[in-house]
């Protein structure tokens, strides 16, 4: 089981740079089947209504990458993803506990109000990222060349995460110096 979650995520990692090797040299519509595949698994094993509706979303631009042979579809599953991730971060937002609320309730389940402020402001940064994120994978989607789209999507918008990940790290172990519950 762990070996198929890894793949599936690998997959899901490599996404940009598998769509990018295939386009053309592999017809878009079979391209597609690679998409449908890949979200299946993962919805299969994750069975997290999140990436359910990334399958639905994914089996829609599949579909249409099919029936059209088309390959802006395919480059639109980025897209896709940020905004599945902001629904669900930004809908934490107005329904808490927040989304990153609830990852730092795995480590410490008792978290003081000023830790529950912290998250809250760390989530509306996430809904920003995943706004801008979005928007930066549609424009590449539409108006850039396919390797700026790959880049961008498969090592770019990557980076940034992580570099977002690691600030947010460094901001809290800050916080926790001052204050021991952030």
């Amino acid at each position: 089981m762990r070996l198929r979650t890894g793949m599936v995520w690998l997959a899901t990692l490599l996404y940009p740079v598998i769509i990018y090797l295939g386009l053309g040299r592999i017809e878009p519509r079979w391209m597609a089947l690679f998409l449908l595949a890949m979200v299946m698994a993962r919805a299969i094993i994750s069975r997290d209504a999140v990436w359910l509706a990334a399958a639905g979303g994914a089996l829609l631009l599949a579909i249409v990458s099919i029936l059209g042979n088309q390959s802006l579809p395919l480059k639109l599953y980025p897209v896709l993803v940020s905004g599945v991730m902001l629904a669900v971060f930004g809908l934490s937002l107005r329904h808490p506990p927040t989304a990153i609320e609830r990852i730092a309730r795995l480590r410490e389940p008792e978290l003081p109000p000023e830790a529950i402020a912290y998250t809250r402001k760390v989530t509306e940064v996430w809904c920003f990222f995943f706004i801008a994120n979005g928007g930066v994978s549609l424009a590449t989607a539409i108006w850039a060349s396919d390797r700026v789209w790959a880049l961008y999507n498969g090592l770019i918008s990557y980076l940034l995460m992580g570099i977002l990940f690691a600030g947010e790290w460094l901001m809290r172990q800050r916080l926790r110096s001052r204050n021991q519950h952030v």
